[in-house]
């Protein structure tokens, strides 16, 4: 029994198309693409030489001068810049001492300092050295982003790190939102993070998953999704602690649902069950009807399989109106940030309920067979947003739907 509210007092990303909030929804409405060559390793032997890579990213425009940065990979530092922006926005800074006790942490991810340590196994195998050293794996977990919040804001509530892939980011924030409902927190600091690396770059394309050129999610032409790196965080606090403190209230978590297809290890299940599942859940959970959502934030990675029980999995929650409502894939321009996707996108989510528009599926010209579906291609459409269906679908079945709301007193569901 949900004994509060959870809702959005602060937002922070940083991304292939912007370092912060205000660039990003700028950048997304403008439908610009990130995806290019990538520069952080050589991909010379791969079969694909692009990605969605985060480009001139300074940790020290970003993170104060007494954070240690020399324990901290690309993605702890991410996570930072994006929790400090966050935490800004939603006017915690500098973060008040007697809310360490009641603040909690809860990211996803999936590499961590995988970068960071791939040359020194190279180096390894190269010398045929005894050991290993030990230094350059201090932030090798994925958890560690996590742990780095939590010692520099010095929080003592909850800390957990959530590994489920690609919807690793959207269950960290519900999960976040049922620790707010449960009253074991009162703020907490919630999202994703995710760096591009060797490691899950050859995975991908070994796979044969990857677009050579740019995704194009729906399109009839599309041949694989393209890999991106980021961090998207969200600040959720209870209803209570946000108004008693006059906070901004950006929008609120209404519902989440999850689901397992049990089907196939990276195949979706075809007949989209478990998509349906936690479409559904998420809906009732929010205690709202299909005919409430304004929008949908697609998974839209722009695999074959994936695109094509997406939107059967639309069509049998959202009946005929299917056709009608407004769904887009932002990976279009951010790339498939995997741990840190459905974080991201709770951003975007944000941003299009804000400021009434929904962004566009870019590189989408040419529709296949029965995807009879309002992907918005090219351009940002301006519509009044009340209410976000977003959808993550991951590696192993994990599947995570979100529903966000524009805030009222009287509440988001019925």
């Amino acid at each position: 029994m949900k004994s509060d509210r959870a809702v959005v007092t602060g937002r922070g990303t940083v991304n292939a198309i912007a370092k912060n909030v205000k660039e990003f929804s700028t950048a997304l409405k403008a439908g610009l693409c990130g995806i290019g060559p990538v520069s952080l390793f050589d991909t010379a032997d791969y079969r694909t030489h692009t990605g969605a890579q985060v480009r001139d990213f300074d940790p020290r425009r970003h993170i104060p001068e007494n954070y240690a940065l020399k324990r901290m990979s690309r993605s702890d530092c991410m996570a930072m810049a994006a929790t400090l922006e966050a935490l800004s926005d939603a006017g915690l800074t500098p973060f008040p001492i007697e809310l360490a006790a009641h603040t909690g942490v809860v990211l996803g991810g999936g590499a961590g300092g995988m970068l960071e340590c791939e040359p020194v196994f190279a180096a390894y195998l190269e010398t045929g050295a005894d050991r290993l050293p030990g230094s350059p794996f201090a932030a090798f977990s994925c958890a560690s982003s996590a742990d780095h919040i939590a010692t520099h804001l010095k929080l003592m509530g909850p800390k957990t790190t959530f590994m489920t892939a690609c919807s690793s980011g959207a269950t960290a924030i519900g999960y976040a939102r049922d620790l707010i409902l449960q009253g074991a927190a009162d703020v907490v600091i919630c999202g994703g993070t995710e760096p591009l690396c060797r490691i899950t770059y050859s995975a991908f394309n070994a796979l044969q998953a990857v677009d050579p050129d740019y995704c194009k999610p729906f399109d009839r032409h599309r041949q694989g999704l393209t890999l991106g790196e980021g961090a998207g965080i969200l600040i959720l606090e209870s209803l209570g602690h946000a108004l008693k403190r006059g906070a901004t209230i950006y929008g609120e978590v209404l519902g989440c649902g999850i689901s397992c297809d049990a089907s196939h290890m990276t195949a979706p299940a075809p007949n989209a069950a478990g998509a349906v599942d936690a479409m559904t859940a998420a809906l009732d959970d929010a205690g709202i009807s299909p005919e409430d959502v304004d929008y949908i934030n697609a998974h839209g990675t722009a695999t074959p399989a994936n695109d094509r029980m997406e939107v059967l999995g639309i069509k049998t929650v959202f009946g005929r109106r299917a056709q009608r409502i407004p769904v887009s894939s932002t990976k279009s321009m951010i790339g498939h940030t995997l741990g840190a996707a459905g974080a991201i996108e709770a951003v975007a989510c944000l941003l299009a309920i804000e400021h009434c528009f929904v962004p566009p599926t870019i590189h989408h010209e040419t529709p296949e067979d029965g995807c009879n579906i309002d992907l918005v291609p090219g351009v940002a459409r301006d519509v009044v947003v009340d209410r976000v269906l977003s959808n993550s679908f991951a590696f192993g079945g994990n599947n995570t739907a979100l529903v966000f709301g524009r805030f009222s007193e009287n509440g988001g569901g019925r």
